[in-house]
């Protein structure tokens, strides 16, 4: 017997928003969600003074390049996760789902971090029962793809 077609639900939308919005670090960055779903996730980050790697050139920093593939990149896992533990109650799927975390993450930086906002995007390569590897995008408002990455992260 197979599952369903997973389905983000309203419900757990909100509940993937609202994982994200509670880590302190994310708004610090000022990170945004766009789009939350089954299949992709995307969200962006407008440039500020404080992202600033490369002052002479106004770059944005490639340590903020990382942070925001791997938070797009974690909240796919997410929805993977939800889709895997579906047959879980409630409370237990939210206490293996509050053990996300990265547990490997490569970042290709392919050019410069220039413009004054960047969008990141991540699409799930694969999920199991403990592990989901993600594949994330970042592109600048100009659309120049900044980085790519890929990251395995730790979900149930």
């Amino acid at each position: 017997m197979s599952n369903p077609p997973f389905e983000l639900t309203a419900e757990l939308q909100q509940a993937v928003s609202s994982f994200f919005e509670r880590i302190p670090f994310n708004k610090v960055l000022g990170i945004e969600l766009d789009e939350l779903s089954a299949q992709r996730v995307t969200m962006h980050l407008p440039m500020k003074p404080e992202l600033i790697g490369n002052f002479v050139h106004g770059i944005l920093h490639g340590g903020v390049i990382s942070s925001l593939l791997d938070v797009a990149g974690g909240a796919m896992a997410l929805i993977g996760a939800f889709d895997k533990h579906q047959h879980l109650s409630s409370a237990e799927r939210m206490t293996r789902l509050s053990k996300l975390g990265t547990i490997d993450l490569r970042i290709d930086y392919l050019r410069p971090g220039r413009g004054q906002r960047f969008t990141a995007s991540a699409v799930l390569l694969r999920t199991g029962n403990k592990v989901a590897v993600v594949r994330s995008e970042l592109h600048s408002d100009d659309g120049t793809l900044v980085a790519v990455g890929t990251g395995t992260y730790l979900c149930g």
